[in-house]
């Protein structure tokens, strides 16, 4: 049975959500085993025991939010040269942009030898006001969808050997 990890960080909620429906898409998938967890609790052994990752987490001043980063700094030199190949894809919940987040995450991926599975996915929240930005998140539907599909999609793929 194939592994496929989530893992995440969430500040205001949104990248929990996010992480909560790509693990709901996958657990539809029987032949895949899902393993969801926050980023403090992730640890070196559940990447090497992995087949696959979904990485989520909010985009914070331009970056990846610290535990997140937490996560990659803990875990990056135990895994490295024994993950090569193995597919992964990144989520970020951003108030306006992402792509630092994404490209920060994409090179820590490239330095692990990964292949990304999917493009990465951004939800924008638009959240630009300093109260908007503490205010706890709310997803919308299409985007937790996305989420679900995504999630089922990657379990399918790692069950039927696609990568």
């Amino acid at each position: 049975m194939k592994t496929l990890l989530i893992i995440y960080h969430s500040i205001t909620g949104g990248s929990k959500s996010m992480a909560q429906a790509v693990a709901e898409g996958a657990t539809s998938e029987e032949a895949t085993r899902t393993l969801l967890l926050h980023a403090s609790e992730a640890n070196a052994d559940h990447v090497l025991q992995a087949d696959g990752y979904v990485f989520i987490a909010p985009e914070t001043l331009g970056s990846v939010a610290g535990l997140m980063k937490d996560f990659f700094d803990r875990t990056y030199y135990a895994a490295l040269d024994q993950i090569n190949g193995r597919p992964y894809t990144a989520l970020v919940c951003a108030g306006s942009d992402g792509q630092g987040a994404v490209k920060q995450i994409q090179r820590i991926a490239t330095g692990w030898r990964l292949t990304e599975m999917a493009p990465s996915t951004i939800v924008c929240t638009h959240a630009q006001t300093k109260d908007e930005i503490l205010a706890p998140k709310t997803i919308n539907p299409a985007d937790l969808q996305r989420c679900r599909d995504l999630g089922a999609a990657f379990a399918s793929g790692l069950a039927m050997g696609l990568f």
